[in-house]
């Protein structure tokens, strides 16, 4: 994949020509269904964008007369594919950290915190580099370093640093329970752990990797309702078998349920109509036996889909939602169009910010992408050339910062009018 890299500084961007604009409009809720595969496809298309903010979207003529796209810096999207970037709901971007995969929870945690911010900042940062290239604007990233307090707030102290660049990553705090001091793990996590995390807003999200042993079931219960008291939003890790853990979902409105391989025809009935996403990890089929999600079943009982890469250093060193995409496809029975919506809007529903990215809508922030091919019928044997833009967070900035890229070299682009690759 090529790519060119650049900077644009301006107040406006107009995006204009765009063989298919793939705009993602609808319902407010998760897409299901036969919504799913509604993309909301605007040929000929063009996006107006002001400081940061999408202001105006519809066909190239309509937006390229409006007043307000005088002086704008033009992007000619000819021949391309435009559609929102990729919200990439569940990775283990921090831990377990890369090199001697295999390190048990304790090791793996020890190792982590004896790194400086600096170097495991630096490893994160080339990771995450690599996904924006792919066409990720938006990255969940999990801890879950046990019961080692200063590897869990160093881990999220670094996430923390990367709010927008070079894309947002959204933290969570993932509890493992251990199989002994089970109880003595939960009183800390809620006690101790969590009103410290809470009180330096390092984590937006408390998840939870579920078991099937049933005693600490009660524990699971106490540890979601603690978590949301505290303002954080709750999220399930349900990779084994796990038909209580879709019910304690449900009951409890958590934000999703993740991995499911191994959900059975219950399971995917509770999740029909539910407002609890069920976001769908293709790639670790390689560690579930051959088994993937049940994704088909669930999008025709109405259940909402998400798609995500379940990056991990070690297990799933899964760099590109295209790969995901592709895999949906291919392997999991889902339309381009299905696998498109799951990866985008309904990824951002997963992470609770649907109202902001994860479809290019007037109002919402323009993380996006561009792609070679001329029509999404290319999918999903395509390669991406990648370009967003971001709002500036210093208080009275009106800065956007346009990025788009190939590999072999890099380029300042002036203002006026370009191309993108």
């Amino acid at each position: 994949m090529l790519q060119l890299s650049g900077v644009i500084d301006t107040g406006t961007i107009l995006i204009r020509g765009a063989r298919q604009l793939l705009t993602l409009r609808g319902a407010r809720g998760p897409r299901r269904a036969a919504e799913l595969g509604e993309l909301g496809i605007i040929p000929d298309g063009g996006l107006l964008i002001r400081d940061g903010v999408l202001v105006q979207v519809g066909p190239t003529r309509r937006v390229e007369n409006l007043a307000g796209a005088r002086g704008a810096v033009e992007i000619n999207a000819a021949g391309k594919v435009v559609m929102p970037g990729f919200v990439d709901s569940h990775t283990h971007l921090v831990f377990p950290p890369p090199g001697n995969a295999g390190l048990a929870e304790e090791s793996a945690a020890a190792r982590l915190r004896s790194s400086t911010g600096q170097r495991l900042g630096g490893r994160i940062r080339t990771i995450l580099e690599a996904m924006a290239r792919h066409g990720t604007t938006t990255v969940e990233a999990k801890t879950g370093c046990g019961m080692d307090e200063s590897a869990e707030l160093k881990a999220l102290r670094v996430l923390a640093a990367f709010v927008e660049d070079p894309l947002e990553v959204i933290p969570t705090f993932l509890l493992r329970l251990p199989d002994e001091n089970g109880e003595r793990t939960l009183e800390w996590a809620l006690n101790e752990l969590l009103p410290k995390i809470r009180r330096r807003n390092l984590a937006q999200f408390a998840d939870l990797a579920w078991s099937d042993r049933q005693p600490v079931h009660a524990g699971f219960l106490k540890y979601l309702e603690g978590a949301r008291n505290l303002g954080l939003r709750c999220k399930i890790h349900a990779d084994g078998e796990a038909p209580a853990a879709v019910a304690m979902g449900l009951d409890h409105l958590v934000v999703s349920v993740d991995h499911l391989e191994r959900a059975r025809e219950s399971e995917v009935a509770a999740l029909a109509g539910a407002s609890v996403v069920a976001t769908l990890l293709p790639v670790p089929v390689w560690r579930t036996d051959g088994l993937f999600p049940p994704a088909r079943d669930l999008v025709e009982r109405g259940a909402a889909v998400a798609l995500a890469s379940n990056f991990n250093a070690h297990h799933t060193p899964t760099l590109s939602m295209q790969t995901v995409i592709a895999l949906a496809c291919l392997q999991m029975g889902l339309a381009p169009e299905q696998a498109i919506a799951a990866a985008t809007i309904n990824g951002a529903h997963a992470l609770g910010c649907a109202d902001r990215i994860g479809s290019l809508e007037p109002g919402k922030a323009t993380t996006r992408s561009f792609w070679r091919p001329a029509t999404i019928a290319s999918w999903p044997a395509s390669s991406a050339s990648t370009w967003f833009t971001r709002r500036s967070r210093t208080a009275g900035s009106s800065t956007n910062r346009a990025k788009w890229g190939r590999a072999t070299r890099r380029t300042c682009v002036p203002p006026g009018r370009v191309s993108v690759p």
